[in-house]
């Protein structure tokens, strides 16, 4: 097996696997994401070129990100047979695959028509060194004299999900180039595709009948002969440039790469994703099942990370189409950002600045949401401008057709929180507060501001509690105390306590034009009460059990199978008011386990255990967050059987097609970065044992027992380190070009690790449970 390559020699078989295989292969740069479909793909098979941070919203329906024209297109036909299906009677094989190591998207297909044979050959890429420019080669070879015909160029007929986003789409000609333009409906954004072709082509027809603009050549090829062309396509919106410069950038683009060629395209794209995998790569030995779905996860979440200066975050399923609106969720910050932050921290910076910027917004959903909140309430659903996407009526029942009520966008409080804590979670990690100073240190003050707001006082329990609120659990809506949220919440305050004392030791101008911009000073004081007289939820003092929230023991005991028999469609949401695990004890993802897992150090060994025996059980697993926070709690207390396998469900989750499509009415198909994030911190933090914090780094392992070796980088106070884990020994590598000496706790041994030197510690041998 090729650790670096995902495979198929199946065909599609139908509308799903050619949905979930559009996932699997599919190719992103950050800018744009184009689904793993085929070349001659159109509309039905869901071919998506999916825009970073551009939305649209057509009459009453869900914004969502925009869709571009397809440059990417070419179809071929044979004495007059469509060579556009992977049907038996015309395709005898086929393979298609993505190459990890170069991000690049291979097939090969084998028609048979009238006798004689056609191979099409085609590779792809999003060029990670010019965002704009996609690459496509094509190659064509018959056994036999025939005549081919070759349609090629960019495909205007766009797959939207609540579209159309570019109704009006303009084709023409321009300077020897096809370009396909137009303006999305709400904010009149200019989108521009072209395409150029070095080809051997002398006669070719140009059609440019909206909304496509093509080239159609009859191709006379001789026996044994293989004709070769390579497509060139830019898309450029007015995001990037002015909405006179969009066209000309796109041709600059394009034109640019024609004359610099394939060979020279291609290898600035490899040596640049050369580079990300040097930063980033794990190295499992003794297990190729694990080493190569762990790429895939690491492959998946640097296709997503969005350009340096963009603004932009990663959505919850990434570029690989319009699903969730393209939003930002907790995701970002919970399981996406840690992979960054110790692998490519400036790509981290990038996605707090997000959150920087989307302050304002955040600052509208509190005074609109809810009566007297103050400060940021961070939208559950974020787009460009961090105002809340998601809608009051976010799930449709199957069997009704109705919109159901949740109440994702009030009650899931928790978001605000989470964005705090992995603002400070950068500054401790890296050591540099240069984020808190250009708006981070705000954004944590004004988080803590609307719990401060959120919060209650219990007079006659003498304590301050957060009331009516979804955790992480969404099957159970505004509950009291959940655990998850009440810790996040106090944490909030404590960070924003101690970012103050920081910034009046370090930067005290700073503070004071801060505290003043905020009008917050004497609000201190009353923050400093709420983190001491918060009430979180505690491990019951005998089992050790943590009450999820107020009266969550006391709902129904059931099994999984047993609810899931109860259904009425497929389909049908489990939550809600009235869904099916709303009277039980049933919930859809880790929220307990994932509180354990996000606050390690107040814990110990006996409580992880105790918790995540009592609610694996009662756990569905309906979302793709949940299976890496048990497997990383499990690493914690020693059960590395069941991290293994909730390591392989989050890692393999898009590979195995393991996931739900709808959720209600709701179409939910997409890939799954979250879980890419958390398979990344199984393997580290997990199975590696790492952990990093302002007081230094630590690395403590539970290496998997069939794994002999595993390896990885990692980076620290703006150094780097090599690691390497095997059964017996753990070495750790200092880049020569750091900048400082690091102390390194290596299995409780403390060492001192200078600029390029290796140290080595022996581990004693592993005690049976």
């Amino acid at each position: 097996m090729d650790s670096w390559v995902i495979r198929t020699t199946t065909r599609d078989v139908d509308d799903e696997s050619i949905m979930r295989r559009g996932n699997i292969y599919q190719l992103a740069n950050g800018y744009m994401g184009y689904r793993g479909t085929l070349d001659e793909y159109g509309t039905a098979q869901c071919v998506g070129i999916t825009l970073a941070g551009l939305y649209d919203r057509v009459g009453s329906a869900w914004r969502e990100p925009v869709n571009a024209p397809n440059g990417g297109y070419t179809a071929l036909s044979v004495d007059g047979v469509d060579l556009t299906t992977l049907d038996e009677a015309n395709a005898v094989a086929h393979e298609q695959s993505v190459n990890m190591a170069e991000a690049v998207f291979e097939r090969r297909t084998r028609f048979v028509v009238g006798g004689h044979t056609i191979v099409l050959h085609t590779s792809r890429f999003l060029s990670a060194d010019e965002r704009h420019l996609g690459v496509v080669r094509v190659s064509i070879t018959s056994d036999a004299d025939t005549t081919l015909q070759v349609c090629t160029g960019i495909d205007g007929r766009i797959w939207d999900i609540n579209g159309p986003h570019l109704p009006q789409l303009t084709a023409e000609t321009r300077d020897g180039a096809l370009l396909v333009h137009g303006c999305t409906q709400e904010n009149q954004k200019r989108v521009a595709v072209v395409e150029c072709v070095e080809a051997p082509f002398t006669d070719v027809k140009i059609e440019t009948e909206a909304p496509s603009a093509l080239r159609v050549v009859s191709l006379p090829m001789a026996a044994g002969e293989t004709v070769t062309f390579t497509k060139y396509f830019a898309v450029v919106t007015e995001n990037d440039a002015s909405a006179d410069d969009v066209i000309g950038h796109a041709l600059a683009v394009v034109e640019q790469a024609h004359r610099d060629g394939y060979d020279a395209c291609r290898e600035r794209h490899v040596a640049a994703w050369t580079q990300k995998w040097m930063r980033s790569d794990v190295v499992i030995e003794g297990d190729d099942e694990a080493q190569r779905a762990l790429r895939y996860s690491i492959f998946q979440l640097l296709m997503a990370a969005p350009w340096p200066g963009s603004g932009l975050s990663i959505p919850a399923r990434a570029l690989s189409g319009q699903v969730y609106k393209g939003a930002v969720f907790w995701d970002t910050e919970m399981f996406m950002f840690p992979f960054f932050l110790h692998t490519h921290p400036e790509a981290a910076t990038e996605l707090l600045r997000y959150r920087v910027r989307t302050l304002d917004g955040a600052r509208r959903k509190a005074r609109t949401e809810g009566p007297g909140y103050r400060g940021a309430f961070y939208a559950w659903e974020s787009q460009e401008t961090g105002d809340d996407a998601c809608s009051y009526f976010n799930v449709g029942d199957p069997t009704t057709g109705r919109d159901l009520r949740t109440h994702f966008r009030d009650k899931q409080v928790h978001i605000s929180g989470d964005v705090a804590i992995a603002i400070w979670a950068h500054f401790r990690h890296t050591g540099d507060d240069s984020l808190l100073l250009e708006g981070g240190a705000e954004v944590i003050l004004e988080c803590a501001r609307f719990y401060d707001s959120y919060a209650y006082f219990k007079r006659d329990k003498n304590r301050f509690e957060i009331l009516d609120v979804i955790g992480p659990d969404e099957y159970h809506e505004r509950v009291n105390n959940n655990a998850f949220t009440s810790q996040v919440a106090r944490e909030t305050i404590l960070i924003a306590l101690a970012t103050v004392e920081h910034l009046s030791e370090t930067h005290p101008a700073a503070l004071e034009a801060l505290l003043a911009k905020l009008d917050i000073a004497g609000e201190l004081q009353g923050l400093a009460e709420l983190a001491r007289n918060l009430f979180v939820p505690e491990p019951h003092p005998e089992t050790g059990v943590i009450e999820q929230f107020e009266g969550y023991f006391k709902l129904d005991e059931t099994s999984i199978d047993a609810l899931k028999e109860r259904r009425v469609h497929p389909n049908e949401y489990l939550g809600a008011g009235q869904g099916l695990a709303v009277p039980t004890q049933i919930i859809k993802q880790a929220d307990v386990v994932m509180m354990l897992n996000l606050f390690k150090d107040r814990y110990d060994d006996r409580v992880r255990r105790a918790n995540w025996e009592f609610y694996e059980p009662r756990t569905e697993h309906g979302s793709s967050l949940s299976a890496c926070a048990y497997a990383m709690v499990a690493a914690e207390f020693g059960n590395l059987d069941y991290a293994y396998r909730y390591f392989l469900k989050t890692a393999k989750i898009d590979l195995d097609g393991a996931y739900k499509v709808y959720a209600g009415t709701v179409f939910i198909g997409g890939s799954h970065p979250a879980a890419n994030g958390g398979a990344w911190m199984t393997a580290v933090f997990g199975f590696g044992g790492v952990r990093t914090d302002g007081e230094g780094l630590h690395i403590r392992p539970r290496l998997y027992r069939e794994w002999q070796r595993l390896a990885f980088s990692l980076c620290y106070r703006g150094d780097r380190f090599a690691v390497e884990i095997t059964p017996t020994l753990v070495s750790i590598t200092a880049d020569s070009d750091n900048a400082r000496f690091h102390e390194v706790d290596i299995a409780g041994q403390v060492r001192t690790c200078p600029p390029g030197t290796t140290v080595t510690v022996p581990l004693p041998e592993p005690q049976p449970l």
